[in-house]
């Protein structure tokens, strides 16, 4: 690999499937608040929906998205600021 063409940022993080507790390490630019402690190591935390571990194209199994309950949760929230 070349050296001198990545950005400074380009770093090991940890991306967390929030549907099955997936964790999985990649190099990666992106831009992160939050931070997870991964096998005695502390990485920079990116958190997913849908990764490998857990789309239906990948593990043969149907699963459902509730887009629908979360566009309510949202509604819910912030209806008190209607005008």
């Amino acid at each position: 690999m070349k050296t001198g063409i990545h950005p400074d940022s380009y770093r090991l993080v940890a991306f967390k499937d929030m549907s099955n507790d997936d964790i999985f390490i990649s190099k990666s630019t992106v831009d992160t608040k939050e931070t997870i402690e991964h096998e005695g190591v502390e990485y920079p935390l990116v958190k997913l929906e849908i990764s490998r571990t857990s789309h239906p194209y990948y593990t043969g199994k149907s699963k459902l998205v509730d887009t629908a309950g979360r566009i309510d949760k949202f509604k819910n929230k912030y209806s008190k600021f209607k005008k």
